[in-house]
């Protein structure tokens, strides 16, 4: 089977890893000449190009770009593709890619493995990135069952844990685990710089330890992420920041009223409902 990677980033280039090691052929399309030359190098890919028309032989193609660039190279896509071809995606955000990209080509199956790390580019690729993570496959009524239950397979050899939702649905769920996670601790960051005292400030940073790294990480990642899931799911978004800020009221109030035996069993509740959540 030929496998076909548009973005040979880390999403990308970790996904041909792991199946050019499986034995699959894997082709891959990156939009610098540098980045092909060095996939072929790494043995990430077979073979690599700036040109799309390197798809023509494939029979599956992972779409391993930023949001904004599934949909138009999806169109550029279509002209090369093999009538059976199927094509997926990794985009973080999967109503209006599934709904724009199926128009286009019905054969597409939307995907979200929900695997990465800080780095970024070719040489951030690794082995085993998927293992033991959620990858979240979003077909819809009229998505061929042949081509999910394949994507599916290929996602369980990259070790994952398979997840079966409707795209809506799927962002609903990564609107709270996800998305608002960036902008809540991209908030945290910048109320900290909004200390009017300097010294302060200077005197924070340098005493910050695990707790502050840890829950301002997201925030502090690539800022072109924060605004693609803001733009691409912003309804969802915008309900789990509504909600998130009548929480952070609500703890407030019990802080302001020196309601400790309030504050207390919010944060008990809290302990117990974090056990439940796949960390």
């Amino acid at each position: 089977m030929n496998i076909g990677i548009v973005g040979l980033g880390l999403i990308g280039g970790s996904i041909a890893l792991d199946l050019r090691s499986r034995g699959f052929n894997i082709v891959g399309v990156s939009s610098r000449q540098q980045t092909c030359d060095r996939a072929i190098a790494r043995g990430v890919v077979n073979d690599a190009s700036i040109h799309l028309s390197l798809m023509a032989t494939a029979d599956l193609v992972f779409i391993c770009t930023p949001l904004s660039a599934i949909e138009p190279i999806v169109q550029k896509l279509i002209p090369h593709l093999s009538p059976d071809a199927i094509v997926t995606d990794v985009g973080s955000v999967k109503t209006p890619i599934v709904d724009a990209v199926s128009a286009l080509w019905p054969n597409f199956v939307g995907g979200h493995p929900m695997a990465g790390t800080a780095e970024s580019g070719i040489e951030a690729a690794v082995r085993d990135l998927f293992v033991g993570r959620p990858y979240v496959v979003t077909p819809t009524a009229q998505t061929p069952a042949q081509s999910v239950e394949k994507v599916e397979e290929i996602a369980r050899l990259l070790g994952a844990s398979v997840y079966r939702c409707g795209p809506q649905e799927h962002d609903r769920a990564v609107a709270w685990i996800s998305h608002l996670p960036i902008m809540a601790s991209a908030t945290l960051v910048a109320a900290c710089d909004r200390e009017g005292d300097r010294d302060i400030v200077n005197l924070a940073q340098n005493l910050a330890s695990s707790g502050f790294r840890d829950t301002s990480r997201v925030g502090g990642g690539n800022p072109e992420l924060g605004v693609m899931v803001a733009k691409y799911n912003r309804e969802q978004l915008l309900r789990s920041l509504s909600i998130y800020r009548d929480s952070l009221d609500e703890l407030m109030g019990d802080i302001q009223a020196e309601d400790w035996q309030a504050l207390e069993q919010k944060l008990k509740l809290t302990q117990q409902a974090r056990e439940h959540y796949n960390l």
